[in-house]
């Protein structure tokens, strides 16, 4: 049974006993003397029953040992009912039984730490079991005083396990025991321990707290806890008993069961309380490795009195400032605010530059924002001496990256302060410089700072007054307070202000660092200013940009010079001819196919841009750029873009296809043509257009396979993306191609989504959608298929107050012949 499950064991004994019971009272020798012996054996059942029932406290090595024994008894028993050779029943019943009256007393001996009543239970079986005649030797029941001088013997070989053990007997076994001495001896001084014995001075405590502090470093998991509770009980309320529990030995292994099970995990910091008292315990506490830690993991743990005990010993502890820092370390903030709040100044100083280096997650963060850590740093910063105020500005910088955090620093005013130190040119205060642009950057991300009105003009004009690094904070900075939703008038100043030009010549920096901060800085302003900004930019910073894209390792910086010219007028000829020049469009096509995949980070962030930049590319009329484009391989990327993209991109995508498919009619090459040097494939003929399409020399939608994700497009109603995919599909209806365009459309499912659109698109959606409707419905297979489920949207259009939208309906209407041509809806 050893290293078994102590459960399982015990109902294998319950099982037993029973079995036993039942071949007693079903023996073929028909005899009193069985049943007796099997009335007794039933009465071990409760008691197995009683004790896996609390298998967890009672799965000890006593009592293992204790049990096993009873095991090897009834599993004789057993073999004795069933053997041949039951000539004597009387006389070896009798003596088995007696047998399980020892065993059983051992098992008394064994379980000193249960219930009386159940201790009273074992005991009273277990004289049953000692005092049993059965058949003619039966005797009477004894009464107090009237058993014989062999029944008090038996039973004193019992007892004397308890009762005439003296303390030095129970020392001696705690000295030099084995594991099972020593857990059995244990058992015995906490039996002592709750009688008068240890009130009446028998006890030698000294001697014990000796032995047990000896021996808990090398005991298993029972002896230790038990080990702990005693001395918890010896040095209750004596500080004499506590100084000889002092020793850095002991305390280091009541440490080690900080990482050990609940219960003795709970007593061991209750222990180490108790001993806090003495001022030798609290220094060498804090020295012990891991004590902190796991008193800090203890406190934010279940266990409601564990952690209120923890609480109060890291609260003493706490009086070392080191022990404050190594709290703090684990996660525990609380006694380093306190001393940034009341501290010395040097205590003051030590705490924040410990707090700078720390490294914190979002977490700790937030968990020193609400406990108030913000507040002093900032009264460091505005009132201390140099040293103080560094200090304190690197854990302002640790701490301001978190969201809540910067917004205590917006509240607290600290922006002003920070802006004046920028500007002093005292030399002594220029280390605190980089810092605070630092810090600055940090905060600028959250939108209060606006309140500041003119933040961001003092950042512009101290831009070229700065290091490179502080350069690279405030550019950061400007670009967080730019890009804020509520920023539009801090755009307007900021242009007001000569930020364009300011910004234009770091596109030349060789700092790569200060360049795409710039950069970004421009792209965000670009959004606002795309005239101004085109009035600012000259060839050389249009190839420079470009240059950028090419070669940059930094796919922001990529993204941000590819938004920059995506926001310029694309009625701009000027700066489309500069970046023909420039080689821009082959550049971008070679980023978006390349090996990464068109689904990689870079090609997600680039892709709203790209498709951006080429609208320009694709202006309806420039045939010869459109032509230009195409054979560099521009309609894959764009049909691609239709899937893979954003819907920004899905949308700008649609914009270009639209525009290239607005000019494939005249591109398109008759089938009458008698100019063709050879005849084209079957595969060029193009059933919308009516004529040899290919896709790079006349931009043919049906030919670069765009119509499937164009009416997907409408189908799954992306907003941003509809009016642009449904545009692109109307120019497949021309006056001259409508007919075949409807069939192309209908071919692929795309009728029923464009009535669906009706339900819950715009305005202009909703005006696009029913003009193509007009068309198709023009088509007589497609209004018996398709016309029935849009009449309730097409009426319900037709009644609403808006007068586009309500004469377009009753177009189609009168296409499906619900309406008259002559109606006043006209």
């Amino acid at each position: 049974m050893e290293g078994g499950n102590f459960s399982e064991f015990l109902s294998r004994l319950i099982v037993l006993a029973d079995e036993v019971a039942s071949s007693a009272k079903n023996c073929e020798i028909q005899s009193s003397v069985l049943i007796e012996f099997s009335v007794l054996v039933e009465k071990f059942a409760p008691i197995f029953c009683d004790l896996r029932d609390k298998s967890t406290i009672m799965d000890k090595q006593p009592i293992r040992k204790s049990l096993e024994s009873l095991e090897n008894e009834l599993s004789r028993a057993k073999a004795l009912i069933k053997s041949p050779n039951l000539k004597h029943p009387t006389k070896q019943i009798e003596d088995i039984t007696r047998d399980l009256g020892r065993s059983l007393g051992l098992l008394l001996v064994s379980s000193l730490e249960v219930s009386t009543d159940f201790r009273e239970k074992i005991g009273t079986l277990q004289r049953e079991l000692m005092n049993a005649r059965f058949g003619g030797n039966m005797s009477p029941p004894s009464t107090p005083g009237s058993e014989s001088a062999s029944d008090v013997k038996l039973e004193r070989e019992i007892k004397e396990e308890i009762v005439n053990i003296t303390v030095d007997d129970v020392v001696l076994q705690l000295k030099h025991g084995n594991d099972e001495e020593f857990a059995v001896a244990l058992l015995r001084l906490k039996e002592f321990m709750r009688g008068e014995k240890a009130d009446s001075g028998l006890i030698n405590e000294e001697a014990v707290v000796a032995v047990l502090s000896n021996r808990l470093g090398s005991s298993k998991a029972d002896s230790r806890l038990t080990i702990i509770q005693l001395l918890r009980s010896i040095a209750s309320g004596n500080d004499e008993k506590k100084e000889k529990m002092a020793d850095i030995e002991f305390l280091s292994a009541v440490v080690k069961s900080l990482t050990r099970d609940a219960e003795e995990r709970r007593e061991a910091v209750g222990l180490l309380l108790d001993l806090s008292d003495l001022p030798a315990v609290r220094r060498r506490i804090g020295r012990i490795q891991g004590c902190i830690v796991m008193l800090v993991a203890i406190l934010n743990g279940d266990d409601t009195v564990a952690s209120h005990d923890s609480a109060k010993l890291l609260n003493i502890l706490s009086s070392n400032s080191q022990n404050a820092l190594h709290m703090a370390e684990a996660g525990y903030f609380k006694p380093l605010v306190h001393y940034l709040k009341e501290g010395s100044d040097m205590t003051k100083i030590l705490m924040a530059t410990a707090l700078s280096r720390l490294e914190l997650t979002d977490h700790s963060k937030h968990s020193l924002g609400e406990e108030g850590a913000i507040e002093p740093l900032v009264n460091m910063f505005n009132s201390g001496k140099l040293e103080s105020k560094l200090s304190a500005l690197n854990a302002l910088q640790n701490l301001s990256s978190l969201t809540e955090n910067a917004q205590r620093l917006i509240r607290s005013g600290i922006v002003v302060s920070l802006l004046q130190l920028l500007f002093s040119v005292t030399s002594v205060l220029m280390t605190l410089r980089e810092p605070a642009s630092a810090i600055l950057a940090r905060i600028a991300q959250s939108e209060p700072i606006l309140v500041n009105q003119d933040v961001a003009q003092q950042m512009l004009s101290l831009l070229n007054l700065s290091s490179p690094v502080i350069q690279t904070h405030l550019l950061e900075a400007l670009d967080s307070i730019a890009a804020h939703p509520g920023a539009s008038k801090v755009r307007r100043k900021m242009k007001e202000k000569g930020a364009l030009q300011l910004l234009l010549p770091f596109l030349m920096e060789t700092n790569t660092k200060i360049r795409s901060k710039a950069l970004h800085l421009l792209y965000t302003l670009s959004k606002d200013l795309t005239e101004e900004l085109t009035e600012h930019l000259d060839d050389t910073h249009l190839f420079n940009v470009v240059s950028i894209i090419s070669s940059s390792t930094s796919d922001t910086e990529k993204a941000a010079a590819v938004g920059l010219l995506s926001n310029l007028p694309v009625s701009d000829k000027k700066v489309t001819d500069v970046l023909k020049r420039a080689n821009l469009l082959p550049i971008l096509i070679s980023i978006m196919s390349s090996g990464t995949g068109s689904n990689s980070p870079t090609t997600s962030a680039l892709a709203p841009s790209v498709a951006g930049v080429i609208i320009r590319f694709t202006n309806p009329s420039d045939k010869k750029l459109q032509l230009f484009s195409a054979e560099h391989g521009v309609i894959p990327l764009l049909v691609k873009l239709l899937s893979s993209g954003s819907p920004i991109a899905k949308s700008r995508a649609a914009t270009s296809l639209a525009q290239l498919s607005q000019n494939s009619l005249s591109l398109r090459r008759s089938r009458k043509s008698r100019w063709l040097c050879m005849p084209p494939s079957v595969d060029a003929h193009c059933e919308v257009h009516d004529g040899y399409c290919l896709v790079k020399s006349t931009f043919c939608l049906v030919k670069a396979g765009a119509i499937p994700p164009l009416i997907q497009i409408v189908e799954d109603k992306e907003k941003e993306a509809v009016e642009a995919a449904l545009c692109a599909l109307s120019t497949l209806l021309q006056d001259e191609i409508w007919e075949g365009g409807v069939n192309c459309i209908a071919k692929s499912s795309g009728v029923q989504a464009i009535i669906k659109i009706l339900e819950v698109g715009d305005v202009k959606v909703i005006e696009k959608a029913l003009w193509m409707l007009e068309r198709i419905f023009r088509v007589e297979e497609q209004r018996g298929e398709y016309g029935e489920s849009a009449q309730v949207v097409l009426i319900d259009l037709a009644q609403k107050n808006d007068s586009r939208l309500k004469s377009a309906a009753a177009k189609v209407l009168a296409q499906l012949e619900l309406l008259q041509v002559q109606s006043s809806y006209f």
